[in-house]
């Protein structure tokens, strides 16, 4: 158990910073309150693995920077942005809002929405060497690596749930599980502990009647919408709650 008042550092992208969120609601803050830790928040929408490694963000430093030798507690989500992962959910289901159905299925015929084996394997040795990294900034922290809640599963319907065919939805179902292997991957190579939302979530996916992330709108969150395509309230306390269940069993 990680002592009341230690110092707790989230690394990572949108899926942890929370777009949309209210202030204090994304997971690193809810943990932070449950657990009585000193939290330093770096997650930032965007990043990278490279943004957490060695490359500034904006005017923001590398996330790792925040990471010193007296932090207890790490947690990772990225990785998903280097695959472009909900950008390209995002540009297929544009053109069926726009254009019509009919016009955009010949667009995305022409799109590819799958990656190589050699992307996801890219993500996860930078997922790897992140945790290397903060293992050599924190030799006595505790590591985290939480991956994506799910977007898509097997309740969510083409068309109707997502502007997505049946032929195409079922490729960012594969994009989503190539990014989960990495996670798992970097988790088996370094001994970081595995927080498995992706496969907590397969329930939860757009569609079904507790989603634990947004599905798609083409109106800016400034006129009253959401983040398409992120994470909720409800599946932020999700991760939340499954970081303070495993910190405090384990």
């Amino acid at each position: 158990m990680i002592a009341s008042g230690s110092r707790y550092v989230a690394l990572g992208s949108s899926f942890a910073a929370g777009p949309g969120i209210r202030s204090g609601g994304n997971y690193p803050h809810l943990v932070a309150a449950e657990l009585g830790l000193a939290l330093t928040d770096v997650t930032c929408s965007g990043a990278t693995t490279a943004h957490v490694l060695d490359t500034p963000q904006d005017d923001a430093p590398p996330q790792l920077d925040a990471v010193m030798p007296d932090t207890s507690l790490v947690t990772i989500t990225v990785g998903g942005n280097d695959l472009e992962y909900v950008g390209t959910f995002l540009r297929g289901s544009k053109p069926a809002t726009l254009l019509g159905r009919r016009v955009a299925n010949r667009i995305r015929a022409r799109v590819s929405y799958l990656k190589d084996d050699a992307a996801y394997q890219a993500v996860a040795e930078s997922l790897t060497i992140i945790v290397e990294r903060t293992q050599e900034r924190a030799p006595d922290a505790r590591i985290l690596l939480v991956d994506y809640l799910t977007l898509v599963g097997p309740a969510t319907r083409p068309r109707l749930d997502v502007p997505l065919n049946e032929e195409q939805l079922p490729s960012i179902a594969m994009m989503a599980d190539g990014l989960a292997d990495a996670f798992a991957k970097a988790a088996a190579a370094t001994g970081a502990d595995l927080i498995a939302a992706s496969a907590a979530s397969k329930d939860h996916a757009i569609g079904t009647p507790e989603p634990w992330t947004t599905g798609f709108t083409m109106l800016p969150p400034n006129l009253g919408s959401f983040v398409p395509y992120h994470p909720t309230a409800a599946g932020m306390k999700a991760v939340a709650d499954l970081i303070t269940e495993r910190i405090r069993t384990t």
